[in-house]
């Protein structure tokens, strides 16, 4: 089960920077002038998680396999993109293909990199992209209220987007409507309603305290994620090998790469759960959404399992790995057997038994 986050902010922000560390590669060219990203960059991101390490180890697996994210590294976005500007029609139809935008923002001042309007201020940036996707999304819904299409929609949906387009013409945002309103939007490819996270782009020197360009993103979306994060220390934690990367760190002061946080807030986002499967072959995880019923978690590994889905034995993961085995836990009484109504939670290590 794919998801991708985007990577988008105006053009030097440190987009490729930033990719080039989640990915542990080289792939996006990062450089001093704009759109030098032009096609997106695409890399798939393993989520580390501590306890398939120990399920691995204990079920003595010949492989084990991480669930993933997958990063696009998307071209720098410019005022008028909506309209075409810079790379404005391929940047916003590369958005429409992400699950989750990553709103990358400027928060460091510097004479080597150019900035595409000759200041630093990340909030007027954040405001440019999202007054253009808010435009794109106006015109999608114009587009859907033409006579010709009217007939193709129900008294409700015409209802929904006349209220959407009032709400966006007003400068406003669209999370006040109700959850089959997102839905139906959803469906017709809004970019606004979009999960986010906004990550403030900063030099080593004020990566701990922040500086007034933080603060003033803080200050200005009190409701959003926020994560702050230095993409060039990342880009070169990246490359080293652990012990190198854990000196590295302490010599620093840094506790935590920003990265690990950001890969963790994307899979949170997303509205993401994690269950397991383990044994002598394999110990793998694998992503499901919040609320997935056991066959459809099933039909996630194959298909056919959703099809032919009996039962599901249970065992939660600090249980397996309390008394080190299924088996065990079964003994003491931590095995659960569950049927197609369970709803999966996030820590089940689980054995489906299906139909041949």
């Amino acid at each position: 089960m794919g998801f991708k986050c985007g990577i988008v902010g105006l053009p030097n922000v440190g987009k490729s920077t930033l990719f080039n560390a989640l990915t542990s590669t080289k792939n996006a060219e990062a450089a001093n002038f704009p759109f030098c990203t032009i096609d997106p960059n695409i890399g798939v991101v393993e989520v580390p998680d501590k306890r398939l390490d120990t399920l691995a180890k204990l079920s003595n697996s010949k492989k084990k396999i991480y669930t993933t994210i997958t990063f696009v590294d998307i071209a720098g976005l410019v005022k008028g993109a909506s309209k075409g500007e810079g790379l404005g029609n391929k940047f916003l139809s590369h958005i429409r293909e992400v699950d989750a935008i990553i709103h990358l923002v400027r928060c460091f001042e510097s004479q080597n990199i150019q900035h595409v309007n000759n200041k630093v201020n990340p909030v007027e940036d954040l405001e440019t992209i999202k007054t253009e996707i808010a435009l794109s999304d106006i015109e999608t819904i114009q587009k859907k209220l033409e006579k010709s299409k009217k007939k193709l929609l129900s008294k409700k949906e015409i209802e929904i987007l006349e209220k959407s387009l009032e709400t966006l013409n007003g400068g406003n945002e669209l999370n006040n409507l109700d959850q089959p309103s997102k839905v139906f939007l959803r469906q017709i490819g809004l970019l606004s309603l979009k999960p986010k996270i906004i990550v403030c782009n900063v030099d080593e020197t004020i990566l701990k305290e922040g500086n007034e360009h933080t603060l003033s993103i803080i200050n200005a979306y009190p409701k959003e994620k926020v994560i702050t994060i230095c993409a060039d220390i990342e880009d070169q934690l990246s490359s080293l090998t652990e012990d190198e990367k854990s000196k590295f760190m302490r010599e620093i002061g840094l506790e935590k790469m920003g990265i690990s946080k950001l890969i963790k807030e994307g899979y949170d986002l997303l509205d993401l759960e994690t269950f397991f499967t383990s044994g002598k072959e394999e110990s793998r995880a694998w992503t499901v959404r919040k609320n997935t019923s056991a066959p459809k978690a099933a039909g996630v590994i194959h298909t056919d399992f959703e099809k032919n889905f009996i039962r599901a034995e249970a065992v939660d993961a600090a249980d397996f790995i309390k008394f080190g085995s299924a088996e065990k836990c079964k003994e003491n009484g931590k095995l659960r057997i569950e049927g197609k109504d369970y709803i999966v939670k996030d820590g089940d290590v689980l054995y489906f038994r299906v139909n041949p």
